[in-house]
């Protein structure tokens, strides 16, 4: 794990716990896939999901709480987002992942599927044993459902030149916040938190998560492959039309025609050149700006929480998510 927690101590601890269930949760038979998933686990994610799940769990009555279960239930969230991640790879034939070479590029797509696959049984064999007779149990379905039909809403908008804000977060909402919401919602609920708060628990993810999916947007446009520690303007060369693309190409769309016609074809100068005409447009400045309201929402609703530790904790990292570089 990064250094990215050290001032979140009590947080950070239950994140190495976590860690370490989900290192136990992914021993296979197969040493190589094993070692890639527990690479995978360890190789520099921040761990937010979990995180948010905790920091909310915080704000619930400590004396009621199950400890274990809270970790068995933020391992499988993260286990639920590291099985996206395995997909996602293999659906964009992607390289790199964290600065690693992903599963699909190590050790080819069929493999990288069935990994993929097994992380997704891990995800219920942990929601079995934490959630049986729960309503959760399909509440998890449900976010998992709609996860996956983000992810279908993105491939279908591939390439689509009049790609518009609402296609983009109908996506986001899915493939995105969807899994932050439910976070933060587990985590007011096995936390034993109020009614009240678990209403603002849900809203208080999706707004984060819609922000925090813009930022990362943002990143394609403006850091560079080490930063990122994944290859650059990797969206745009997949079709994948996101948000500062989307307002500069309402400005003016004819200067975009030439490059995007070309569909999968586009060339690496070609993607540099309408990346730098997105700048040109002011198209990152208005995508930051648009998620920098986003976040204000998800800051407005923080302060309606009971006054605790956690709460000055969701304040303090929501505010450092408009300040992250990868």
């Amino acid at each position: 794990m990064n250094d990215f927690w050290k001032e979140f101590p009590i947080i950070q601890q239950q994140l190495n716990e976590t860690c370490e269930l989900i290192r136990r949760q992914v021993k296979i038979r197969n040493k190589e896939i094993e070692t890639a998933l527990i690479e995978l686990t360890y190789s520099g994610g921040k761990l937010l999901r979990p995180a948010f799940f905790f920091l909310f769990a915080q704000i619930g009555d400590e004396q009621k709480q199950d400890q274990q279960q809270l970790i068995k239930i933020a391992a499988s969230i993260e286990i639920l987002h590291m099985a996206t991640l395995v997909h996602d790879d293999i659906i964009d034939d992607s390289p790199l992942r964290r600065g690693a070479i992903t599963i699909q590029a190590r050790y080819g797509k069929d493999i990288a599927v069935y990994t993929g696959d097994l992380l997704f049984t891990e995800f219920f064999e942990l929601l079995a044993e934490t959630m049986n007779g729960s309503d959760f149990l399909h509440t998890n379905a449900s976010a998992m459902k709609r996860l996956l039909l983000g992810e279908l809403d993105q491939m279908h908008t591939r390439y689509k030149q009049n790609m518009t804000v609402f296609d983009y977060l109908r996506s986001v909402n899915g493939k995105t916040a969807e899994l932050f919401s439910l976070s933060c919602l587990e985590g007011a609920h096995f936390g034993v938190a109020s009614a009240e708060v678990q209403r603002l628990a849900a809203r208080i993810g999706r707004h984060i998560g819609i922000a925090f999916q813009v930022y990362d947007d943002i990143l394609d446009y403006t850091a560079d492959e080490k930063t990122l520690k994944k290859p650059v303007l990797e969206d745009l060369a997949q079709g994948v039309y996101t948000l500062p693309l989307i307002f500069a190409m309402r400005k003016a769309p004819e200067r975009f025609a030439y490059y995007l016609e070309k569909g999968a074809d586009i060339t690496a100068e070609q993607a540099i050149e309408t990346a730098q005409l997105v700048h040109e447009l002011d198209g990152v400045n208005e995508a930051k700006a648009f998620a920098k309201r986003v976040t204000e929402k998800a800051l407005t609703d923080i302060q309606k929480l009971p006054d605790c530790l956690g709460k000055e904790q969701l304040t303090l990292l929501t505010e450092l998510l408009l300040q992250r570089s990868f």
